[in-house]
């Protein structure tokens, strides 16, 4: 059976990135939840997956520039606020584990202090796109989850994400074939697809032999799962 992530809480679902969203996510029986951190201009960890607020809150502006105060007071959808990393790990803490995406400029160091201050070091993956980021988690402790994010990996990727002593690599959904899901976990890699959102897609996921299904619709997912699980 394969493990599902409920991608910035359950996008498609409730607004992203927000604690309805990573609430309604663990209801549903999600095993993973993913979240982005960026820092505010004053230094403050904030749940937000753009670089700017436009596109998900009533305002404008580059994440950078705001101060938390500022951030707070916009409306992150239907009312929400824009979490604080603190207020995630609290939520997900012992429920489910976390996909944390280190999104903004220099969110290691606060991002993994902070972890560490509630002991979730075991429960929490830091993943990126930026493979320089993830060495850079990995200088700063060998007991710390890494996860790779490559959209479509060559060989190489792969070579360096087992270097770092990555967990594991989360591939567009759209780029995996047979071929690349074998090179995966033939390498010991846990290997999860993103964001296939329909019922057909992830079933085409799993499939290909997927470890686990990273989407915006986890409710689709798990209502599959669950029905299969209640006639076997």
């Amino acid at each position: 059976m394969v493990y599902v992530v409920g991608h910035r809480g359950a996008a498609g679902v409730l607004p992203e990135n927000t604690l309805a969203g990573f609430r309604y996510a663990i209801e549903l029986g999600v095993d993973y939840v993913e979240c982005d951190v960026h820092l505010s201009r004053d230094g403050q960890l904030v749940v937000m997956h753009d670089a700017t607020v436009d596109r998900t809150t009533d305002a404008t502006g580059a994440l950078c520039d705001l101060d938390f105060d500022r951030i707070r007071a916009l409306d992150a959808g239907e009312g929400e606020q824009v979490p604080t990393l603190d207020e995630v790990l609290a939520l997900v803490q012992g429920q489910v584990k976390l996909l944390c995406e280190l999104k903004g400029e220099g969110v290691e160091n606060a991002t993994i202090d902070a972890v560490k201050a509630r002991g979730m070091t075991s429960e929490v993956y830091f993943t990126c796109f930026n493979m320089d980021r993830l060495e850079a988690v990995r200088r700063l402790g060998d007991d710390l989850l890494i996860g790779a994010i490559l959209p479509n990996p060559e060989e190489k990727d792969i070579a360096r994400a087992l270097e770092l002593g990555a967990a594991g690599i989360g591939i567009q959904y759209r780029n995996l074939c047979l071929r690349q899901v074998e090179r995966v976990l033939d390498a010991g890699l846990d290997l999860r697809a993103w964001n296939p959102d329909t019922l057909p897609e992830q079933l085409a996921m799993i499939a290909l032999g997927v470890k686990g299904i990273s989407s915006n619709r986890p409710d689709i997912l798990l209502d599959y799962l669950n029905k299969q699980k209640a006639d076997a």
